[in-house]
């Protein structure tokens, strides 16, 4: 039997089809076209054509931007981007009897790191998704958190400037205004339109570049201590476009680790990168999808 995970995103609907031991069998990407609003009509499309050719489906699962309600059946607090995804009830909205409980797409992919990927084994466990914004989900003695509401794991929204500007839900100096690819026309004064770009111009020598990013890492460097210091977690996972920096991103973020984390007897947290790629939040759809049926 297998179960399929959808992934949605504002630029990609990712998707992947696996077997009860997380063996993918089929992936897929396909663009969301967000700027129209029937793209849930899309995603309905696309998951019949996965269905047509993987009959034995058991159950789906789904992953979307924004805060999944408690009862798990849609997302219900989604504002300033993909907005139509607020209040659809993805049960009933999609072609299939069995759906899983809808996660936000950080909880998925932490999910999904934490079946077969960088945190697996672990009971406890961080994931930060650095991309258009940043998203966040942590795994607290083998449980995903969710909180009274589901906000628990927003955690690109922790402030790091009381006096910054305020982000998508009103924190001041969030790390997402930080570090997330929806500031950096304004970080850069409008001489880069994305972080890929600041990071191409830094490793060139960009001195003013260069300046920015130290300045974002060592925002991301102050978030992840802080982090580290509330959950205790045995590995904090590094994911989204951002990440895919490689060296530029960690090998400063390691040394700004190295003077802002607190390290009792000297016993740090292993920072390491996401290991699944940009199929980690459908892998833990399905995953999470699967664990509701067992």
């Amino acid at each position: 039997m297998h179960a399929i995970g959808i992934d949605i995103g504002v630029t990609n609907i990712k998707s992947v089809v696996v077997t009860g031991e997380g063996r993918i069998v089929d992936e897929e990407s396909t663009p969301t076209l967000s700027e129209n609003p029937d793209w849930p009509g899309r995603v309905r499309s696309h998951l019949g054509e996965l269905m047509g050719r993987h009959g034995e489906t058991e159950i789906v699962g789904v992953a979307a931007p924004g805060m999944a309600h408690p009862d798990g059946t849609h997302i219900w607090w989604m504002q300033g981007r993909l907005g139509e995804v607020q209040g659809l009830n993805w049960t009933a909205f999609l072609p299939w009897p069995r759906v899983g409980p809808v996660l936000n797409e950080a909880p998925g992919a932490l999910m999904g790191e934490g079946w077969p990927g960088a945190a697996r084994g672990a009971q406890t466990a961080i994931l930060l998704t650095l991309g258009t914004g940043v998203g966040g989900a942590v795994i607290s003695e083998g449980r995903l958190l969710k909180g009274r509401l589901g906000r628990a794991g927003h955690l690109g929204h922790v402030s790091l400037d009381p006096e910054g500007p305020l982000d998508i839900v009103n924190t001041p100096g969030s790390l997402e205004s930080a570090i997330g690819n929806c500031t950096v026309v304004e970080r850069t004064g409008g001489r880069f339109g994305s972080t890929h770009e600041l990071v191409a111009a830094h490793v060139a020598g960009d001195e003013f570049a260069t300046g920015v990013w130290v300045k974002s890492v060592t925002a991301l460097a102050a978030a992840v201590a802080s982090l580290i210091n509330v959950v205790d977690p045995e590995v904090v996972i590094i994911g989204g476009g951002i990440a895919a920096s490689g060296a530029a991103l960690f090998e400063p973020l390691g040394k700004f680790l190295d003077e802002f984390e607190w390290r009792p007897q000297g016993d740090g947290v292993r920072v390491v990168p996401a290991e699944l790629g940009e199929h980690a939040g459908a892998l833990g759809a399905a995953y999470n999808a699967m664990l509701a049926v067992r």
